[in-house]
């Protein structure tokens, strides 16, 4: 027994099983995860359920459990019809159900706001007048809702414009804002000038804004009448209806496509109903675009950091203490990473800059509030402690007669560091930019502070000069996922888009340290060390 203990086999299978209880800790964390979000976009039957006290509902079974052994079996439909019930989902007794059924011509609606409708159609009403009866009043429902559709569309160029002619207007403003704040007496006739032309955008604004509002009224008068399973009538204007389908008609590859189109909303569109609907593509553009920026910002000055510590500093008790410090700091709370980005960058470097380059625009801040730059620096600061760390293992990685050999050949040190050093101290640099963005994509707590939102209008990136808005609001899908699940007004209701969010937040961690982690491999083959 004493010669198993000193081989070490206890301890081999100790780490054994304690990486087994690891990977499937996170097996099952992604299981739960993808069985809650992947199956939110499938459309489930409609259920209409005749109870015994004499009340119907119409809705998808979403959930049973078995309450007590008197109680037996409950059903949870998704009832939805949240502004006819004021909720969107019920508790029924399995013993409580007198009949159910699965009508084919049960129809769903997605709307723009409260949630799902179900129920039955009664009615068309084309621009105020009622239609001729039809054979077929859905094909009729879905012709006339695909026209609507078709002439909202028409309307995006319209809108489109207005977005143009707005952003004109505004820079206008701000140079006649700037012009007056330098000298308005010397600069009278430019401002002139430009409020002229600024009227003229103004005018033109006004008058495709009318004819906007005069064509979605139209529009608007495009109505239906539908029936929920207790016979109350609701008229929904077809302009407010997203997407409209019977889902008990519906076979395999119909209910594919529909789900097809569900995952491609969610990744393009935009978020609805108060984050609980809709896509999530800015909250994805967000995500990436401030890990990108966090990246560009904490590698290079990681990387500067480390190569002086291990390459040029002498050891002494200055870099002892400042080793100890940069150990320390990555075990600091994110939160206070957030407070310091408040107080540093926003209140101290973007007031100096408000103060510097914009104070005609004072007191509304340009850079003196949250913004993607600020979060972005502010993670960097968080991250950078983990990239100087696995720096300087990847310098101290290799072997030193590589160093003296180059420097025996007549190679400068700088050369050495650059040509032979760095290229083999990749794979331990890769490491830390590997850690460093699947803890900045995670974070939520500082970004909180420094320029997250629940919903940004527009994104930091477009075509409208500079094109890179480092000063906007983003979004993100962390918060997103703690605004959708703690801040909802509907929790139940949100708990699917949770899940959804969570996948794409791990999908994009995952596919971004996979990436790193494949070109570090690369680096590996091509410089191997003893250590990486």
């Amino acid at each position: 027994m004493s010669r198993f203990w000193k081989q070490g086999e206890p301890q081999v299978w100790g780490t054994a099983a304690a990486l087994t209880i690891t990977l499937l800790m996170v097996v099952t964390l992604i299981s739960v995860v993808m069985l809650n979000g992947l199956g939110f976009f499938w459309p489930s039957d409609t259920a209409l359920v005749s109870l015994k006290d004499g009340t119907t509902l119409l809705g998808e079974i979403t959930d049973k459990e078995k309450a007590t052994a008197t109680q037996g079996v409950k059903l949870q439909f998704k009832v939805g019809n949240r502004d006819l019930y004021g909720q969107d989902f019920r508790w029924v007794d399995k013993k409580d159900v007198k009949s159910l059924s699965y009508p084919d011509n049960a129809i769903v609606l997605e709307r723009k706001e409260n949630g799902n409708f179900y129920g039955f159609l009664k009615s068309l009403s084309l621009n105020g007048a009622q239609t001729p009866a039809s054979a077929d009043p859905w094909e009729q429902l879905l012709s006339q809702w695909k026209s609507v559709k078709q002439a909202q569309h028409n309307l995006d160029g319209l809108r489109d414009k207005m977005s143009d002619l707005n952003s004109a207007a505004e820079n206008l403003r701000l140079k006649i804002l700037k012009l007056s704040y330098r000298d308005k007496t010397t600069n009278q006739k430019e401002i002139e000038t430009l409020s002229v032309q600024q009227e003229k955008l103004l005018t033109e604004f006004n008058t495709l804004l009318d004819k906007l509002n005069s064509a979605t009224a139209e529009i608007n008068q495009s109505t239906a009448l539908f029936q929920d399973a207790s016979g109350e009538e609701k008229e929904i204007a077809l302009t407010d209806i997203v997407r409209a389908f019977r889902p008990n008609t519906m076979g395999f590859f119909a209910k594919s496509a529909f789900y097809a189109g569900k995952v491609k909303e969610l990744l393009v569109g935009e978020p609805r109903e108060s984050n609980t609907e809709g896509g999530l593509f800015p909250a994805i553009f967000g995500t990436v675009m401030m890990v990108l920026f966090m990246s560009i910002f904490s590698l290079p000055f990681g990387v500067i950091a480390a190569i002086y510590l291990r390459e040029y500093a002498k050891e002494g008790l200055l870099v002892r203490i400042v080793r100890i410090a940069v150990n320390n700091l990555a075990g600091v709370p994110s939160i206070v990473y957030g407070v310091f980005g408040l107080g540093f960058f926003i209140y101290g470097i973007g007031s100096g800059i408000d103060q510097l380059f914009y104070p005609e625009r004072l007191p509304t801040p340009t850079f003196g509030t949250g913004g993607i730059l600020w979060a972005s620096l502010t993670l960097a600061l968080l991250t950078v402690p983990v990239v100087i760390v696995s720096t300087e293992e990847g310098l101290a990685s290799v072997p030193k007669g590589l160093r003296q050999g180059s420097l025996s050949l007549g190679a400068t040190k700088f050369q050495t560091l650059v040509k032979i050093v760095l290229p083999m101290a990749t794979p331990g640099i890769m490491t830390g930019m590997i850690l460093a963005m699947a803890r900045a994509a995670g974070e939520v707590a500082p970004l909180m502070l420094v320029g997250v939102v629940k919903l940004a209008p527009a994104l930091p990136i477009d075509g409208q000069f500079p094109f890179f808005h480092l000063d906007r609001k983003f979004m993100h899908l962390g918060f997103h996922i703690f605004d959708v699940g703690f801040q909802s007004p509907n929790v139940e209701a949100a708990k699917p888009m949770v899940f959804v969010t969570t996948l794409l937040l791990l999908a994009i961690v995952i596919t971004a340290s996979s990436t790193a982690i494949h070109l570090r491999n690369k680096m590996k083959k091509k410089y191997a060390t003893k250590a990486f």
